[in-house]
């Protein structure tokens, strides 16, 4: 008795303060990434499976440290950078932060106008109502709305579950591909593989994260139950990647199809997996677009209050925060304007800005473990010896590949396998 009133406990207790981990590992599978999942599907079939189990412990990892830092410090990721590396070093990586993400802010509502068009919805039509959803929703709702929202849009993910089963897969291969890694030397391989774990970890998720933290008011000693969510959050989503590749595996890669966005594999969806398959994948596309439009121009909004000192928050209004608000005012207006401009040429916007955080992340993530380690600001919250192993590994080869990224995509034939 006395267990089960323990549970009920723990689970009232994690579900209070659920929120931040899910919500910020949801957002990493926005438009692009889920084009980039379904292309690594369709191209590649089972065999990159493997790589979720790492990519799922150096997301878990890195998310885990901003999240302690925001618990046991009360500060954003930019308050503490400005205050112990200079101002300098944080306006060169808030303005490309504020580059970067106003890029990526438009391919989500790009992701919205592909999602609404696939069920016969003009772009002109479901951008703005999009945009003016999300404002409104942010502008005018206080924390725990916008987090309740943020939360109801992670649940249309579930879709891709549904989708990968209605795709019928050779389970039996699929297991072959989690537990046998492959590796080919091959310039589309790593290229791909090197997509794939940019795509995962970017700079934003872990300025929100840690920003969330803090306005949710999480503190040291209530810190468990935001670790849990944190850890949750991480393996929800490599799920998600997980069905994504699956249901293109089993049917773009089997009929040889190849797709270059997350609407060409839902189109191509139906032929052979049925109406429901495509409806399911443009619904799940839909709601990550509209979860990383939120997310976003959010943690971009964060980042430049807490860098230059401004008020911040969601639950302030336009007198108490600005520029906090204004910045995400201009970054939801920007990215629904220009999404809207008939033959975009997104893949140079993507392509840009991708650069930009590839760029950007190996500070970010080093900046981190500087901040994380540093006794006088984390007291007995820093990072254990394996942990640290584990944190240290995670960030130089995710410097590493996003190096190789950056040379790959800079300079497509610097390197021939």
């Amino acid at each position: 008795m006395r267990r089960t009133v323990a549970r009920r406990r723990g689970l009232l207790m994690y579900l209070a303060i659920l929120g931040p981990g899910m919500i910020t590992a949801n957002a990493g599978n926005d438009a692009g990434g889920i084009a980039t999942f379904a292309s690594v599907g369709a191209e590649f079939g089972y065999s990159l499976l493997w790589i979720l189990i790492p990519i799922a412990i150096s997301l878990g990892i890195v998310q885990e440290m901003c999240a302690r830092m925001g618990a046991v410090t009360g500060k954003g990721l930019s308050d503490l950078i400005r205050e112990r590396f200079g101002v300098r070093w944080t306006a060169l990586i808030m303005l490309s932060l504020l580059i970067a993400n106003a890029g990526v802010t438009v391919s989500e509502f790009v992701g919205v106008a592909a999602a609404a068009e696939l069920f016969g919805i003009s772009r002109f039509i479901a951008v703005p109502l999009a945009a003016i959803l999300v404002w409104w929703l942010v502008a005018k709702g206080s924390y725990k709305k916008v987090e309740k929202a943020f939360l109801a849009m992670s649940v249309v993910f579930l879709g891709y579950i549904v989708s990968a089963f209605l795709s019928q897969p050779d389970w039996s291969a699929v297991a072959v591909g989690v537990v046998k890694p492959t590796f080919r030397l091959e310039h589309a391989f790593i290229f791909t593989l090197v997509a794939v774990i940019g795509t995962t970890i970017s700079p934003y998720m872990q300025v929100y994260v840690q920003s969330s933290v803090v306005e949710k008011g999480v503190t040291a000693d209530n810190y468990e139950s935001t670790k849990k969510d944190v850890w949750v959050g991480t393996i929800f989503a490599i799920l998600i990647v997980f069905f994504i590749i699956v249901s293109t595996a089993a049917t773009l890669h089997k009929a040889g199809i190849q797709i270059t966005t997350a609407e060409d594999a839902a189109h191509a969806l139906r032929p052979l997996a049925g109406r429901y398959a495509q409806t399911l994948f443009g619904l799940g596309l839909f709601g990550a677009s509209m979860l990383a439009a939120g997310v976003l121009p959010l943690a971009t909004a964060y980042s430049i209050s807490e860098a230059l000192g401004f008020e911040k928050g969601v639950s302030r209004s336009f007198r108490e925060a600005p520029i906090f608000l204004g910045t995400f005012t201009f970054l939801v207006a920007f990215g629904a304007a220009i999404a809207v401009i008939p033959n975009l040429p997104l893949f140079r916007v993507l392509l840009v800005t991708q650069v930009i955080n590839g760029l950007l992340l190996p500070f970010v993530l080093f900046a981190v473990l500087r901040l994380v380690n540093n006794r006088e600001l984390m007291g007995a919250h820093v990072n254990g010896p394996l942990y640290n192993v584990a944190a240290w590994l995670t960030a130089i080869i995710v410097t590493a590949l996003s190096v190789l990224y950056i040379l790959m995509t800079i300079f497509p034939g610097l390197v021939r396998l």
